[in-house]
């Protein structure tokens, strides 16, 4: 016999002590998609050991969800499809991040809320800054934190002996941070370059097959590849921001994105690209930084790239990046065609990461 949505509480409700406590801000397409794979556990064979719970959902306009026990995953994602959390569901309350993030007791908060530019990351920032301060661990999907002030949220976590992840601000949920962490050792990171952003490499895609930018933009919104209003993208703010991560946590660096010099693609025209094609090369929105001794230098701009360049061979939503180390040559991480569920796994990713730093500390403790 089925269990209702409220056998299903109950029974979470005894859940073994070894289980985290997740605490979730935001709730939109990474957040709802993150919850859709933890509770299909049936379809993931290999998350069964991962033992997390989520106490708390956290949204701005739709209200939020919190329950000690453990949060009626099934039942979250039905209601809010319809628009709202139920005001007829017993988690339902009107508490705000800030004060979830400073009442609530969780072991993780997983930040997923929008990137704020102009606001220079906050309120993350401030949501990060205060669960680190709690001696909780953080993951956070959004840059701003990082691109704004890791160095600053570094410190804390490190003086608290928690963790701060982010492996899904840049390229999704690629193993970019984590490989740097467990396979960089005693190597150090001397310059990147890459292709970060893939609404306006779609874009330039398009272009190159023939499309207007409109027409181009047009298309990758239905797809769902660009926002509604798409201008952090095609203005290369996405990319800045994503530079800035990669430099300050690769690197161990402080620059901002205000610091980086940025042009994105809203300038370049249909002859441009098809004049480069004619030429045998490609328009790519790269970034580059390279690290000396005095202070980190970094810049978006379009570039003409040959054909047999690695950076032409990046199509449609695809990502690339290339790292300089003083000790090995260069190396490159690429990815095809990232969708929700891959921004989810590096969410996931993390998620193990601190199970096993509360399972190690843990045990020391006993």
């Amino acid at each position: 016999m089925a269990k209702s949505p409220h056998m299903r509480r109950a029974v979470r409700g005894l859940m073994p002590k070894n289980f985290m406590k997740a605490l979730l801000i935001g709730f939109g397409n990474v957040g709802r998609t993150l919850v859709e794979i933890l509770s299909d556990g049936g379809q993931y064979c290999k998350l069964k050991d991962l033992n997390v719970s989520i106490i708390g959902i956290i949204t701005k306009n739709h209200g939020s969800l919190v329950n000690s026990r453990g949060i009626d995953l099934i039942r979250a994602l039905s209601e809010f499809r319809k628009g709202n959390f139920a005001a007829a569901n017993p988690d339902r309350c009107d508490l705000d991040a800030l004060n979830a993030v400073k009442e609530l007791e969780y072991d993780v908060m997983i930040e997923t809320s929008p990137l704020s530019i102009e606001g220079k990351g906050e309120p993350a920032v401030t949501y990060v800054r205060e669960a680190l301060s709690r001696n909780c661990n953080v993951i956070t999907a959004n840059k701003g934190p990082v691109a704004f002030a890791y160095s600053e949220l570094m410190a804390i976590a490190k003086d608290k002996g928690v963790l701060l992840l982010h492996e899904a601000t840049v390229m999704d949920g690629t193993p970019l941070f984590n490989m740097a962490r467990h396979c960089l050792r005693g190597a150090r990171v001397t310059s990147l370059e890459g292709i970060l952003n893939s609404t306006s490499n779609y874009v330039l895609s398009m272009m190159e097959a023939g499309m207007s930018m409109d027409q181009a933009i047009t298309l990758a919104q239905k797809m769902g590849i660009a926002e509604k209003n798409p201008m952090y993208d095609l203005e290369g703010w996405d990319s800045t921001v994503k530079l800035c991560v990669l430099v300050n946590a690769l690197c161990n660096a402080k620059i901002t994105p205000f610091e980086v010099d940025r042009n994105g693609i809203t300038d370049i025209t249909s002859d441009q690209v098809q004049n480069a094609l004619r030429a045998g090369k490609h328009l790519k929105l790269i970034c580059k930084a390279k690290l000396d001794e005095s202070s980190p230098r970094a810049e978006v701009k379009v570039t003409e790239v040959e054909a047999r360049d690695i950076f032409s061979t990046v199509k449609g939503q695809g990502a690339m990046l290339k790292i300089y180390t003083d000790i090995m040559a260069p190396f490159v991480v690429s990815q095809t065609d990232p969708t929700l569920p891959d921004t989810a796994y590096g969410i996931i990713n993390d998620l193990f990461e601190v199970k096993d730093h509360i399972s190690l500390h843990t045990n020391k403790a006993g």
